[in-house]
């Protein structure tokens, strides 16, 4: 039987460093990514750049030790709750591995950990034809953000610069 196993990722560790590059990468070609593979200036400069981002949490999903998902968070702080919460930024499984439970027990652990960190939250954005991984996060009890009824659901924007 094939074993699943995930890792809290240690970047200064080479087979978490490029598990990790691969991952995004994959992601970053995915449809339901940027629909095209980063750049090698940006490979260069990620696993530095997230070792030295302070709330830099990551973890990776390997399936009889190839690395097959990868749940890149970065906490933050909620001003309405007084407490951190927890962003995942990147939620990323191999094609071939997905509907296998993985993505679930990836979200369990980012929820066991931000427990840990008495979080009050965790957020994620999902493009909206991302059928699939809207599925997975409503069945973990993820819902569209808002504060109350009458302010309908929170929209997510943001501005390149």
């Amino acid at each position: 039987m094939a074993l699943t196993e995930i890792f809290e990722a240690n970047l200064d560790l080479t087979l978490h460093s490029q598990a990790v590059l691969e991952l995004l990468n994959a992601y970053a070609t995915d449809p339901m990514g940027d629909g095209q593979p980063l750049t090698q200036d940006i490979l260069k400069e990620l696993i530095p750049g997230l070792q030295n981002h302070p709330t830099t949490i990551i973890f990776l999903a390997f399936h009889d030790n190839k690395a097959v998902g990868i749940v890149t968070c970065f906490k933050g702080f909620s001003t309405f709750n007084a407490r951190p919460m927890i962003n995942i930024s990147d939620f990323y499984l191999q094609p071939d591995y997905r509907g296998k439970k993985i993505g679930q027990k990836l979200l369990a652990i980012v929820e066991k950990k931000a427990i840990e960190l008495n979080c009050c939250k965790i957020t994620l954005k999902i493009q909206e034809n991302n059928r699939q991984a809207m599925r997975i996060h409503k069945a973990a009890g993820f819902k569209q953000d808002g504060h109350y009824k009458e302010a309908g659901g929170a929209v997510l924007f943001s501005k390149p610069l």
